[in-house]
C-alpha cells in the first residue's frame, strides 16, 4: 500500500486502510473500491489523505503505534466520555463525570501495554478519520505520543500513569466551549480567543474533582498550552514553572495538530512538524524534551510517497533509525513517468547522490 494525497487519488483504485469516524468505527472499510462519488464525499468530509493498494507496492504495511483492537476501544470511549460531558449541565462550577478515573485508566493501560510490544523504534500515527472527529482522535493520540516519550524518559509506572491519564484528558476542557465555536473555520474574534482559551482552567477543574486522578494529570490541562518562554497561557508560565508532564503533552499537541488536517490550513508533513518542533526549542518547549520525542517519530513513515532529486518517485519501505533522513524505498516511477519492468528498492543511507525532495 502507499499513502497519497485524495487529489492524487483516481476512480477504481481500492482502499488499504479504513476510514474511521468519531467513535472508531470504520465509516469505509479497507478493500472498497472508490468511485468519484466515494472519493467526493471523502473530500467533503475533510479528509485530505488516503491509503490506497498499489502492485508495486505489495507487501509494504506501515506499523501502527497500538493495535486497531486498542485504538477503537480506546476511541469509542473517548467519544462517549467526551459527549456524555458535553450533555451535562455545570453543577457549582463543575462537570458530573462519575467513573472517569477508572475508565480513562483502563484504556491508558491498554495503550501502555501495546507500546511496550511495539519492537519498531521509531512511531507514525496511520488511522485516517473525518475531520468532525478530530477533538476525540487528537486525545488518544497526544496520548499514544505522550506514553512513548514517558517510556524513553524511563518514568516508572506510577508516572506513566499520570502523564497517560493527563494526556488523555488534557483537552477534556473543549466539551465546556460552543459547539459553534469548536466548529468555526474562519478566524476567532478576540471575544472568541478568549473563550476558546479557557478550555485550559475548564479541564482542569473537571480532572481535578476527580478523587481517583492525580493533580498532576489535571496540570496537564491546565498547562498545556502554556511555553517555555512565558508566551503561553493562562498563567504565562516559565520553564521550570511548567510540570514536565504538561510540556511533553505540549509538544505531542502540536506535532498532533500541525499533522492532522483542519479546516483552516493543510498539514504539515511530519518532516515539517519536527523542523517546526526544533525551531521551538527553548522557546515554546524545553529543547531537551523535543530531541528525546524527535529520536522516536518517523519523519518518512512507511508507505509514504516521496519525489527522488533524479526526478522518480517512490515509496518509504524502511526506516532507518540511525539515518532518519535515508529510508529505504521502492521505486514505483521512473523520472520519465513510467512504472519500473519490476519494483525495486533502493537504501539512502548508501546512495549519497540521491535524496528526498519532498512528499508527494
Amino acid at each position: 500500500m502507499r499513502k497519497i494525497h485524495i487529489n492524487s487519488v483516481a476512480p477504481g483504485e481500492t482502499l488499504a486502510r479504513p476510514i474511521l469516524q468519531e467513535n472508531g468505527n470504520v465509516l469505509l472499510g479497507a478493500g472498497v473500491e472508490l468511485s468519484q462519488r466515494f472519493i467526493d464525499r471523502l473530500m467533503g468530509l475533510g479528509i485530505d489523505m488516503l491509503f490506497i493498494d498499489d502492485p508495486l507496492t505489495e507487501g509494504l504495511e506501515p506499523p501502527s503505534a497500538i493495535q486497531d483492537d486498542t485504538r477503537k476501544r480506546a476511541s469509542d470511549t473517548i467519544f462517549k466520555t467526551m459527549t456524555s460531558i458535553m450533555d451535562q449541565p455545570v453543577i457549582k462550577g463543575r462537570t458530573i463525570a462519575p467513573e472517569l478515573g477508572r475508565t480513562f485508566r483502563k484504556v491508558f493501560g491498554d495503550i501502555v501495554q501495546d507500546l511496550v510490544r511495539r519492537q519498531e523504534v521509531m512511531v507514525s500515527l496511520t488511522n485516517i478519520h473525518v475531520a468532525d472527529s478530530y477533538l476525540f482522535h487528537h486525545s488518544l493520540n497526544v496520548a499514544i505520543l505522550a506514553g512513548i516519550m514517558g517510556l524513553a524518559k524511563g518514568y516508572n509506572r506510577n508516572q506513566l500513569e499520570e502523564l497517560g491519564m493527563g494526556a488523555l484528558m488534557f483537552d477534556i476542557g473543549m466539551t465546556r466551549i460552543p459547539k459553534e465555536l469548536l466548529k468555526k473555520t474562519g478566524a476567532y474574534t478576540p471575544a472568541e480567543r478568549s473563550q476558546m482559551e479557557k478550555h485550559t482552567e475548564e479541564g482542569f477543574n473537571i480532572i481535578r474533582a476527580q478523587h481517583d486522578i492525580s493533580l498532576l494529570s489535571a496540570h496537564c490541562a491546565l498547562q498545556h498550552h502554556e511555553r517555555y518562554d512565558g508566551s503561553g497561557y493562562p498563567r504565562k508560565l516559565k520553564r521550570e514553572e511548567i510540570h514536565e508532564y504538561a510540556q511533553i503533552v505540549g509538544i505531542a499537541d502540536v506535532y498532533d495538530a500541525l499533522t492532522s488536517a483542519r479546516p483552516h490550513r493543510k498539514r504539515f508533513t511530519p518532516t515539517e512538524a519536527i523542523e517546526f518542533l526544533f525551531a521551538a526549542g527553548n522557546t515554546y518547549f524545553d529543547l531537551d524534551l523535543i530531541k528525546i520525542f524527535c529520536r522516536h517519530i518517523s519523519i518518512y513513515p512507511v508507505a509514504t510517497t516521496v519525489l527522488l532529486s533524479t526526478g522518480q518517485i517512490a515509496v518509504v519501505a524502511v526506516n532507518n533509525p540511525l539515518a532518519v533522513h535515508r529510508p529505504i524505498v521502492r521505486i514505483i516511477r521512473e523520472p520519465d513517468g513510467a512504472p519500473p519492468p519490476a519494483a525495486y528498492q533502493i537504501d539512502l543511507k548508501d546512495e549519497h547522490s540521491l535524496m528526498i525532495v519532498k512528499e508527494v
